[in-house]
């Protein structure tokens, strides 16, 4: 290998490593930034940098030893112990004897539900099965492994269109590919860019047609990180390389983009250290929220979490990212543990750009099935990511070649207080009383964040002492841009011509969307529920009546099947959506129930049979209805990867199985519009959107009217020191 090859392979595979988030890398020894005085402040933990100025850094959590963890629930994720034994098993298995596959995924085959449900602490856990993907001569395999007996009990090849999640090994040999190509290193000669600067990433190719069937391809896209660690802000427009995933070779270069200039680097570093004094901001003095005798919850056998009148499992998903099992709420009257959700977790986040140019028009991603939103989830950062007295959990997944490593410190489990209030009521001198009651609102918060190439996801699970689940996605990270001759907006007739906005000189922001899809088995008092659509009604009042005209009245519809669950949100007919469940009624005979209460969100405005909405027709309704099938979890399929649409929750909901009264799943899509502005360069502040699981006649009446208030002294006398 000639010198700048070596260079060329180098740059790449330290790149992609990092994109793939693999935390077992070490990193720099981190220096101390010293503190202003000697104040108590300083003698907590503070930031840490690395010498390289290579990010903010904090005082790492140290990662358990996983090496001899033993599963004690049986929704627990494989162990390291169990993924060594598929491993095994495999290896002797009559198909893969030869030829080990690539191993795109390993996770835990969930038992089935009633034995899930029938489970009791002490009790002997169900048959450990793992769920596998891999891939062998360009097929997929799809294989369920018994642990105990060792056999495989079922193997199918091939079962839908599309292929297995992309493996780190799939990126690294994409990623070299172009550089032993003869075009594409004449490209990047003639724009003038040091191949020791080339960052090249890996855009998933999507599905156009049978041209690209029979064989798994990927797309090539790079950029220069001359003197930034923001490359994503300096593109080289218009030079696309398509890859064939298992030959290892280009297929075909597009080279379109010769006269658009890479963006210069100033400005685009995001580094602390990087950054001049900020003008007209006050620096903010440090704060934090102090625990002084430590957090309430408590994480029990590593992933069973109790807290307040709460419980669940907790754990890392490889394709997920952070699932919720089992999450039951404490009756405030009975004392008595009841069931609201089964799991839930997010099953696809599709991305579409909104460009036609032959660089972009495949920029369609469905990160979950196509990269895995725990695979990519990198440490949290203490302080930053996550307050002090979180409690961190770390991912165990699987390599290419089958072997498990740990991605630490992944999720954090925090309390939350920001001043809010829980409930409060004030009475003025009425009948000689004057009262002035509030409570508190304290929540408990699971975070993780998914690093998805230049897009930071930030997914939270919150829930709070009235029985109330909110779940929010917040956004931040890079920009995905494009190289523009363009320096400034009245250089162009009209600005409606570009696909975007332009963000900085030679950078157009991409107008794109967001949509996250979650997959909400809710189990309502038990798994016998229904789903009903609480339309609200204009009534107009008749002649001599009332003076008022018009009034409205809520009119409620049991879904009978899957298409009466298939709802689009609209503002001016106005609904509320309720699981219940028909069989537990409240002192009063109203069925219990909790209802979606939707935030700000935003719809699929792609025709249906454009091939990316095809594949992610899950983004058709912001809320469906499926009867449960422990099948069906993943909303754009079992096989993402160049999928036609063919295994969707849009083709599962069509089949139309009768609901009422069933066990049933809800299927919720989050949706951003992101129209850029100058303010999400060089990196976006967070941008968040939430919805939310809300009892309802749930309770026999408000579950936190006993909860305390809170008094100077339980807290501790904290005060700043003196300045000298």
């Amino acid at each position: 290998m000639g010198r700048t090859s070596w260079v060329h392979f180098c740059c790449v595979f330290c790149l992609i490593l990092l994109f793939l988030a693999r935390s077992w890398l070490p990193l720099g020894k981190p220096e101390r930034v010293g503190c202003p005085g000697d104040t108590p402040w300083c003698t907590s933990k503070n930031h840490i940098y690395s010498k390289s100025g290579l990010g903010l850094q904090t005082q790492v959590h140290k990662s358990t030893d996983h090496s001899t963890q033993i599963p004690h629930h049986p929704l627990d994720p494989l162990t390291v112990q169990e993924i060594n034994r598929v491993r095994t098993i495999l290896t002797s298995y009559e198909p893969f004897s030869s030829t080990f596959p690539t191993i795109q995924s390993v996770l835990l085959d969930e038992p089935e539900k009633p034995l899930v449900l029938g489970w009791k602490g002490g009790d002997p856990l169900p048959p450990r099965k793992a769920a596998v993907l891999a891939l062998l001569n360009g097929q997929s395999h799809v294989l369920t492994v018994d642990l105990g007996s060792g056999h495989v009990d079922s193997h199918v090849v091939n079962p839908t269109s599309g292929y297995p999640i992309l493996s780190r090994d799939d990126i690294l040999a994409a990623s070299r590919a172009p550089f032993s190509n003869a075009k594409f290193n004449e490209s990047i000669s003639k724009r003038g860019i040091s191949p020791s600067d080339l960052a090249c990433i890996t855009p998933s190719a999507g599905w156009y047609g049978p041209d690209e069937e029979g064989r798994r391809i990927i797309k090539v896209q790079c950029y220069s990180a001359e003197s930034t660690p923001n490359f994503y802000m300096r593109p080289i427009e218009g030079l696309t390389v398509t890859v064939d995933l298992d030959k290892k070779e280009v297929v075909k270069i597009s080279d379109t983009g010769r006269g658009i200039p890479v963006p210069r680097s100033n400005n685009t570093d995001y580094r602390y250290n990087a950054q001049e004094k900020p003008v007209g901001m006050e620096p903010l003095n440090p704060i934090s929220i102090e625990q002084p005798k430590g957090p309430s919850f408590k994480v029990e056998d590593g992933h069973i979490v109790k807290w307040a009148n709460w419980m669940f499992h907790l754990k890392a998903d490889q394709r997920a990212g952070l699932v919720i099992s089992r999450a039951m709420v404490r009756d405030s009257e009975t004392g008595q543990l009841r069931s609201v959700m089964y799991k839930g977790f997010s099953s696809e986040l599709f991305v579409p750009y909104m460009d036609l140019d032959e660089a972009w028009y495949f920029k369609t991603y469905m990160d979950a099935g196509e990269f895995g939103l725990g695979a990519v989830a990198m440490s949290l950062v203490p302080l930053n990511d996550c307050p002090r007295n979180s409690h961190y959990m770390d991912g165990i997944f699987v390599a290419s070649d089958g072997k498990p490593f740990v991605q630490p410190n992944i999720i954090c489990l925090f309390e939350r207080y920001a001043g809010d209030i829980g409930w409060r009521h004030s009475e003025s001198l009425i009948h000689g009383l004057e009262i002035r009651e509030a409570r508190p609102k304290v929540t408990l918060v699971a975070r993780m964040s998914s690093s998805l190439g230049n897009y930071d996801y930030i997914f939270d699970w919150e829930f709070q002492t009235d029985g109330l689940i909110q779940i929010k996605v917040g956004l931040s990270g890079m920009l995905m841009v494009k190289g523009s001759p363009l320096e400034n907006i009245n250089q162009v007739p009209n600005q409606d011509d570009l696909s975007g906005s332009l963000v900085s000189e030679n950078v157009i922001g991409v107008v794109h969307d967001h949509f996250i899809t979650f997959h909400l088995d809710l189990d309502v008092d038990g798994a016998n529920n229904s789903f009903i659509k609480v339309n609200l009604e204009k009534e107009d009042s008749l002649p001599g009546e009332s003076p008022r005209k018009s009034y409205l009245k809520a009119k409620r519809q049991v879904a009978q099947t899957e298409k009466d669950a298939q709802i689009k949100l609209k503002l001016y007919d106005p609904s509320e959506f309720h699981i219940i469940n028909p069989s537990r009624r409240s002192r009063l005979g109203n069925p219990a129930g909790y209802k979606v209460v939707p935030g700000g969100n935003a719809a699929s405005l792609l025709n249906h049979d454009d091939p990316p909405q095809l594949r992610s027709s899950f983004t058709n309704n912001q809320i469906w209805v499926t009867l449960y099938n422990k099948s069906e979890q993943w909303a754009g399929g079992l096989l993402v990867c160049q999928s036609k649409g063919d295994d969707t929750l849009a083709v599962w909901s069509e089949r139309n199985r009768p609901i009422e009264n069933s066990d049933i799943v809800l299927w919720y899509t989050l949706g951003f519009h992101h129209i850029p502005c100058q303010e999400d360069f060089p990196v976006m502040p967070t941008v968040s959107s939430s919805f939310a699981l809300k009892p309802i006649n749930f309770f026999d009446s408000n579950p936190i009217l006993r909860t305390a208030p809170a008094f100077e002294t339980d807290l501790p006398d904290c005060k700043p020191s003196s300045s000298s």
